[in-house]
């Protein structure tokens, strides 16, 4: 990458290798503001830790998925843009869910889902996606190929979410076609997507299943959150219920399905690594989260300053934008020794911030690990030694790999993998 700085936000260079950018900024700064957007841009470990973990109320979650685009729909004023922020929230893309809240608006919706996503219920899940990883592996084992993405990691993931909610079987196959790809960003959305609520197209079906689950409650989590309360005892919105719903499903298959592509990639790269952890299978658990580390599937995180403030004594006014990048964190060698190897033996490799770090740190990490285990577990245990298709993505110096072209998210458009049929 050039010694010009790019555009984080446009550049199909930075889309291709974030890591690259993350550190030719760092070098300069870990805490700089870029040129094109005016964020912060952090970039640094403990900077990121810092942002992350603040509990003053400085930054608020408000912009959080999208960050500086759309910009904000009013002119800060002052060192105190809280009353601004209030007055145009509902706004903001995003505004509507569960990760742009904050305070006790936040901390109470949060604890409706938490007390959902318990131990016991997750672990229950894993017995059904050994089957599931299964088969899949079926439909593709006796052609000596498969198209990764979605043939199986977003099946994995979509088939896996709606498992643990409920949602009959009949409706997941229409489901994975309805989510579609990841919001491009660089390429232009559509209305919804960067709307108060970017799931409304689902919002019929998921009211459907909350109203069929108020008449007969199920075991399922969509029975236990339709009949949820809070802690103080009142009872939910049956909005606010279904827009939990909706983003529970939303989030709780995208960041799965990331993972597990970017996972088979790495090892489609490294088959010694694939042999290693087909005799060491107690190892998977490793090897995803230096996955994470190296190059997880959440690249950057915004914050919103409400006051004027510090971070790592740079200055930051009340209404800068502040991009929180989790793979530069994941990647600054004053934290991670060697970032740029991968290596499932660093010891501190389980202290990546790929789920993020803090109160908005994300609730379905542990399905999320779970998930992405048994899917690579079951995947090495029944794909014999595969390799990247050279026919699709080039030569092994010279490959070529397609990413969505969204500057907040890491997912792979396509992998192809090729194998000798077992």
């Amino acid at each position: 990458m050039s010694d010009v700085e790019p555009d984080f936000f446009q550049d199909m260079q930075v889309i291709h290798d974030p890591r690259s950018y993350f550190h030719q900024v760092r070098s300069k700064c870990p805490v700089m503001r870029e040129k094109y957007q005016g964020t912060f841009m952090v970039t640094g470990h403990d900077e990121v830790s810092a942002v992350l973990s603040r509990k003053d109320g400085a930054f608020s979650s408000a912009v959080s998925v999208v960050g500086p685009i759309p910009p904000l729909p009013f002119q800060p004023e002052g060192d105190d843009i809280s009353g601004q922020l209030e007055t145009h929230r509902g706004e903001l893309p995003w505004s509507a869910h569960l990760v742009c809240f904050d305070g006790k608006k936040h901390s109470d919706h949060r604890a409706l889902l938490t007390g959902l996503l318990t131990h016991k219920r997750v672990k229950a899940n894993e017995e059904y996606l050994h089957g599931l990883a299964d088969r899949l592996i079926e439909r593709f084992v006796d052609t000596g190929r498969c198209q990764v993405t979605t043939e199986y990691a977003h099946a994995v993931a979509i088939y896996a979410i709606s498992d643990i909610m409920g949602i009959p079987e009949a409706d997941r196959a229409e489901l994975i076609k309805l989510l579609g790809p990841a919001p491009s960003q660089l390429e232009g959305d559509a209305a919804h997507r960067i709307g108060a609520d970017p799931l409304i197209f689902l919002k019929d079906r998921f009211d459907g299943y909350l109203r069929a689950r108020q008449q007969k409650r199920g075991t399922d989590l969509m029975s236990d959150l339709v009949h949820s309360r809070f802690k103080d005892g009142s009872e939910p919105s049956f909005e606010m219920l279904s827009l939990l719903a909706r983003f529970l499903f939303g989030a709780g298959q995208d960041t799965t399905a990331r993972l597990v592509g970017m996972a088979i990639c790495i090892l489609g790269e490294r088959p010694g690594l694939q042999n290693r952890l087909r005799s060491e299978p107690q190892r998977i658990a490793d090897f995803l989260e230096e996955v994470l580390r190296y190059d997880g599937p959440v690249k950057v995180v915004y914050r919103l300053a409400k006051t004027s403030t510090q971070i790592a004594g740079v200055y930051v006014p009340a209404g800068s934008i502040v991009t929180v990048s989790l793979t530069g964190a994941n990647n600054d060698p004053r934290y991670f020794e060697r970032p740029d190897e991968f290596d499932i033996d660093r010891p501190n490799l389980r202290n990546n911030m790929s789920f993020s770090r803090g109160v908005h740190a994300c609730l379905g990490a542990p399905l999320a690990r779970l998930e992405a285990r048994v899917a690579i577990e079951r995947f090495l245990a029944r794909v014999p030694v595969f390799r990247i298709s050279e026919e699709h993505h080039g030569p092994p110096q010279a490959r070529r790999y397609r990413y969505e072209p969204t500057y907040s998210f890491r997912s792979l458009s396509e992998l192809h993998i090729e194998f000798t049929p077992p």
